[in-house]
């Protein structure tokens, strides 16, 4: 399976529980497809280089996050159409990073799993 990097900026909230609920959404998809996540990172709450609309709201500022898969190209679409029609995400990308994970990935980096996951404090 080819190996993807997603960049997301989502809308900020003063709540966390919104972003991590985006972030597990989209993790639970990946895995659900068959897929593995490799990475999870939180880039933090940053303003925005100029002010962005998403659907009738403006944004000034965003919180920035990338999270490392290998999925089916099938997920991916699937996940860019979530990606679309969620309104907390102001803009997102995805990158084919590489053909395989071991082309990349040094050996021994761990991999998140559901149970990872489900364990992180609100």
């Amino acid at each position: 399976m080819p190996f993807y990097q997603l960049v997301c900026i989502a809308a900020h909230y003063p709540k966390y529980e919104y972003i991590k609920g985006l972030v597990t959404r989209v993790a639970t998809h990946v895995m659900d497809n068959g897929g593995v996540v490799r990475n999870l990172e939180s880039w933090g709450t940053r303003t925005l280089p100029q002010r962005m609309r998403k659907g009738r709201h403006y944004h000034n500022i965003g919180d920035y996050w990338a999270i490392q898969f290998d999925a089916s190209p099938t997920t991916l679409r699937s996940l860019n159409t979530i990606m679309r029609h969620d309104p907390q995400v102001i803009r997102w990308t995805s990158l084919k990073v590489g053909e395989k994970v071991e082309d990349v990935v040094r050996l021994g980096e761990r991999t998140v799993h559901k149970d990872w996951l489900a364990s992180q404090p609100s």
